[in-house]
């Protein structure tokens, strides 16, 4: 009985001492760790006194040297991309803006986000919100919209890449090479695929497709070399018909 007693008044006097030690730390905190608080306080109110100061003083600490010379990269880049592969293949003036005004946008925002310290990952995440966009008003083809991916892709990797400048040179120089030679081309003839509206319904029949391959060719003069026939309305007797042609002939 007495053992139990004991063991009983010790539980009873644990119980007591525990909830007090910790009501007399809050009480009385440690002098250090409010230090530590006060002047971690201080150093912030500091900082955004001297941000606040800054913001109002006339000078270029972001625009140095190394982002004009990240600039002119970028905009040589592009109008070697831009103007003389994309246009002289595909003769489009509509997006010649777009391509450029996206590209310097994206270079803007992802240098100065970059210097802020933001991580490269956040800025490929705002790199993934404008590829993903899709004009409603009209289609872009998927030649387009690797085009608009590439220029954003070249606009990050010149503002925020963390290598010397010969390295950015040439990791645009490897993607302006490979553009050319995978749509110049080099390689593969750039087919053209285009829908036309036939009115010659009586060669649409299978065995008189060579007869419609050159009924085709004399009417577009373009050098066809392959017919596939799509939509047929035999109450206006007229046919949607695709023509396949290369481009290097249509030129000739």
């Amino acid at each position: 009985m007495q053992l139990k007693s004991l063991s009983l008044k010790l539980f009873l006097l644990l119980a007591f001492l525990i909830p007090a030690s910790y009501s007399v730390a809050q009480i009385f905190p440690d002098n250090t760790q409010t230090e530590d608080i006060s002047t971690d306080k201080k150093k912030k109110k500091k900082d955004t006194a001297e941000k606040e100061e800054d913001f109002f003083q006339f000078k270029l600490d972001k625009f140095n040297f190394s982002f004009f010379l990240r600039l002119i990269i970028d905009i040589v880049t592009m109008l070697v991309l831009i103007r003389f592969i994309y246009f002289p293949i595909y003769r489009k003036k509509d997006f010649f803006f777009t391509f450029f005004m996206f590209n310097i946008v994206i270079f803007f925002i992802t240098y100065l986000l970059n210097k802020v310290e933001l991580s490269t990952g956040a800025a490929f995440g705002l790199f993934a919100v404008f590829s993903m966009l899709r004009y409603r008003t009209e289609d872009i083809s998927a030649k387009d919209m690797t085009y608009l991916f590439i220029v954003i892709a070249l606009g990050i990797i010149t503002a925020v890449n963390k290598g010397n400048l010969f390295e950015i040179c040439i990791i645009n120089a490897i993607v302006i090479v490979m553009v050319v030679a995978l749509d110049g081309n080099l390689f593969l003839k750039n087919e053209i695929i285009k829908n036309i509206q036939y009115d010659n319904i009586e060669l649409v029949k299978p065995e008189n497709q060579a007869a419609l391959l050159e009924d085709l060719k004399k009417r577009t003069g373009l050098n066809i070399h392959k017919v596939s026939i799509g939509k047929v309305d035999y109450l206006r007797d007229t046919a949607t018909v695709k023509i396949y042609y290369y481009e290097e002939a249509s030129k000739q």
